[in-house]
């Protein structure tokens, strides 16, 4: 059934939402779950993502193609250099160089989320992906993120000497470990789980695995592109079959929304984590979950 109520103030409204909470360490998925419940009606009945002929999930994969795009612009000269290293590093069959070594690092760190997702995301998604359990994940979310800020003040860390550049940061990260970074890209797989953000908690483990907050953000916002971009497009076709009849419009929009959000929310959050911190997310994340269960159970 399409969703014909979604008018274009509406597309604007979740595309704009979708670009910034996909960055933002708080979880797109868990508030394009929990959105619709809170505001009940008809937007509690049919824009649900677990149901297995969603038309609204249909309309966040658009969303989600906007927002890799969007990374993909704001990331540019940076995925020139990587990608410049990934074809040197096969043509000459060696991994020295910072871009060489970056560049299969973010490949090792994807095949986890990649292979995870392709077997699971159905279940996770038609199984958890309701709104009580994805408030419940959502507070879970906001202690990860603080577990993670308060190990990370017991451990020694990695400084962000040599420059705050995103030439530098990618040198600083190409010094790590295969074993560290690809453990770092494993963690997405948890945000498979509605509410588990996945910026969040790559960034939290790139923190546990010594990289700074700068150094962390970058890595996962790197790390995301080509996630989100593969499960887009996978799922693209959706929105030429039944699933987009009705909502192609509104789904243009949407994007447009959604990409312009996800570019200014990179580029806010770039320069936020050069000085500050997880935890306003971690309380915003605990406060929000567990408003939305006890609205949600109580009401």
């Amino acid at each position: 059934m399409p969703v014909s109520h979604l008018t274009y103030p509406e597309a604007v409204v979740i595309g704009a939402l979708q670009g910034v909470t996909e960055l933002f360490p708080v979880s797109s998925h868990g508030h394009s779950v929990l959105l619709p419940a809170l505001l009940g009606g008809r937007w509690a009945r049919d824009l649900s993502v677990s149901a297995a002929e969603s038309p609204y999930l249909a309309f966040i994969v658009g969303l989600h193609v906007a927002t890799a795009v969007a990374l993909l612009v704001f990331f540019w000269r940076d995925w020139v250099r990587i990608l410049h290293g990934f074809g040197t590093s096969i043509r000459y069959r060696r991994i020295s160089t910072p871009d060489e070594r970056l560049a299969w690092m973010i490949i090792l760190a994807t095949i986890p989320v990649g292979v995870t997702g392709l077997v699971l995301e159905h279940t996770f998604r038609t199984v958890l992906g309701r709104p009580i359990p994805a408030a419940i994940f959502l507070a879970v979310n906001g202690v990860l993120l603080y577990g993670a800020e308060r190990l990370r003040r017991r451990a020694d860390q990695r400084t962000s000497i040599g420059g705050h550049g995103s030439v530098a940061v990618d040198q600083r990260i190409a010094t790590g470990a295969f074993t560290g970074t690809t453990l770092v890209g494993a963690a997405q797989i948890l945000a498979l789980l509605p509410g588990i953000s996945r910026s969040g908690v790559t960034m939290a483990a790139g923190l546990l695995k010594g990289l700074s907050h700068e150094d962390a953000a970058r890595f996962s916002f790197l790390l995301a592109t080509p996630v989100i971009l593969a499960a887009g497009v996978l799922k693209l076709p959706d929105l030429f079959g039944p699933l987009g009849d009705g909502i192609r419009s509104q789904v243009i929009v949407g994007s447009l929304a959604s990409g312009v959000a996800a570019y200014l929310a990179v580029r806010f959050l770039t320069r936020y984590f050069e000085t500050r911190t997880l935890t306003p997310f971690a309380i915003y994340c605990v406060a929000a979950g567990l408003g939305s269960l006890a609205w949600l159970t109580l009401a």
